[in-house]
């Protein structure tokens, strides 16, 4: 591990400790204090993702994020999807993002459609956990809500900027602290793959 990748990781390590309450209560959860959208504009590259149900993009994920002059969030994300089980495809999305609570701007709700009919459309959260804005992001969403306050069908993105990635050892701190161990699978990125020892820990 060279210098870079150390220092990352332990900012993240300590981020975490400090910061996260153990509760799965999803209102419990922290997110990015003192959010900076145009920071966080910009390519993104998806190393893992812990899936919800339904459909979902498979791998060769990336999200480009613009920030439009009236300061809103719009997206085009592309990946390949499974379809029927066996038909593997390209995928274009498009979003856009509103703020319901201007005083937790890292908390956004985001209006989605699939630029193809066999693609859905829709509207869940997206919440960013977490990010330097320069190498990671973390973000999550939860779908629907059980009685004591947990998730029931959420997902979570975990993107980096380069899309060869960070240590696994930052993708393993994350998924334990949202409430979704070994969950996470590693995201496939233009030809690399990860090592399975790395995938059976996530």
């Amino acid at each position: 591990m060279d210098y870079s990748q150390f220092f990352l990781l332990a900012v993240l390590t300590s981020y975490f400790e400090n910061s996260w309450a153990r509760s799965c209560v999803v209102d419990s959860f922290a997110v990015k204090e003192d959010f900076d959208l145009k920071r966080y504009g910009g390519k993104w590259y998806a190393l893992a993702k812990k899936d919800p149900e339904g459909l979902f993009l498979q791998d060769n994920i990336s999200a480009e994020y613009t920030i439009e002059e009236d300061g809103s969030m719009t997206t085009s994300s592309k990946g390949r999807v499974k379809l029927f089980g066996f038909w593997v495809v390209c995928a274009d999305m498009a979003a856009q993002y509103t703020v319901p609570d201007p005083a937790i701007p890292a908390k956004m709700y985001m209006t989605y459609q699939g630029l193809a009919s066999y693609l859905s459309s829709g509207g869940d959260n997206y919440w960013v956990i977490d990010t330097d804005y320069d190498n990671y992001a973390f973000t999550y969403a939860c779908r629907t809500l059980k009685d004591d306050g947990t998730c029931e069908d959420g997902y979570a993105i975990i993107f980096s900027r380069n899309p060869h990635g960070f240590p696994p050892s930052v993708q393993r701190i994350v998924r334990e602290e949202v409430c979704m161990a070994g969950q996470f699978q590693p995201v496939l990125q233009s030809g690399m793959y990860m090592r399975k020892k790395n995938l059976n820990k996530l």
